[in-house]
């Protein structure tokens, strides 16, 4: 995985270990740095303010006998990313589940994003995740647009053993997160999962219907769901989404077959927001908790 932006740092640590640190050499080797991250799908306002970044530390950088020209830009790369991750803070969905049942009510999620990206998936994995954690879950079936979202869901669902609320196609997405919310409280399920219609990012009225969600159920926390190998695309949407509707973290898709590796980066940049997990293959067991230490690690490799 992101392998294009891993040669991107490698590559960059590489030319400035074999030349002399002089503004022309800084300039070439920045400008080289700049379109590979481009081309990894690092959003333009990352890219600039990484690579401004870079280019006020290395000129004029002085290096220790005891370490190499290379050894300290790899340093200031770890750090820049480091802070992206740092400033988009983290969230513990698991302790604030476990606040919210001390009070003796469900903790609910709504989840966000377009079509295609696997959003029904993975509100079936996190399901998975959080009975394999001992939590009792139930799913509301919000997505009443899409022609066979409720087969979808209520498939996955029977797999994994948890309860489906829907109602008809065409119902009012927001009772069917009430009845969700309803039918969770009263029978004391710890998490209630709200899926919902994929929406373009650009039609306002769904963004609106989404908005009436989100004040019907008023959800302890909101999830977008982004698709890694949609490049800027996920990064404008995420931008969206959050302007409109606000999240409190993201889940990022098919991250097995990202080579670039821009989006996790990006996202956390732009939105402010966390990457909380990964989906990493088909199966309900393949999403792993994102870490940005492991993940900035595996980019220095």
């Amino acid at each position: 995985m992101f392998d294009k932006l891993r040669e991107a740092f490698s590559s960059l640590t590489k030319v400035v270990s074999e030349k002399k640190l002089s503004e022309k050499d800084i300039d070439e080797a920045l400008y080289n740095f700049q379109l590979t991250l481009l081309e990894s799908d690092v959003a333009q306002e990352v890219v600039d303010s990484m690579v401004g970044s870079l280019k006020t530390q290395m000129t004029g950088l002085k290096v220790e006998r005891s370490k190499d020209t290379g050894s300290l830009v790899r340093e200031k790369l770890r750090s820049t990313m480091t802070e992206i991750f740092t400033k988009a803070g983290t969230a513990d969905v698991f302790r604030l589940i476990d606040e919210k049942k001390k009070k003796g009510e469900p903790f609910t999620i709504l989840f966000l994003g377009i079509n295609g990206t696997g959003k029904t998936t993975s509100v079936a994995k996190f399901a998975y995740l959080l009975k394999q954690a001992g939590y009792s879950v139930v799913v509301a079936a919000g997505d009443t647009h899409r022609a066979g979202a409720i087969e979808q869901l209520t498939e996955h669902a029977n797999r994994i053993s948890i309860k489906v609320i829907a109602q008809r196609y065409g119902s009012d997405p927001a009772a069917v997160a009430r009845d969700g919310a309803l039918y969770a409280k009263a029978h004391h399920i710890d998490v209630l999962l709200v899926d919902t219609a994929g929406r373009m990012q650009t039609n306002l009225n769904l963004m609106e219907e989404m908005g009436k969600i989100v004040r019907v159920v008023k959800p302890d926390f909101k999830i977008f769901i982004g698709d890694s190998l949609a490049g800027n695309d996920a990064i404008s949407q995420a931008q969206l989404f959050n302007k409109y509707t606000g999240f409190d973290g993201a889940i990022l898709t098919k991250t097995d077959a990202d080579t670039k590796g821009g989006a996790a980066l990006s996202i956390a940049y732009t939105t402010n927001r966390p990457i909380l997990f990964l989906g990493v293959g088909q199966e309900y067991k393949d999403m792993k908790k994102f870490e940005p230490n492991s993940f900035v690690d595996a980019l220095m490799a």
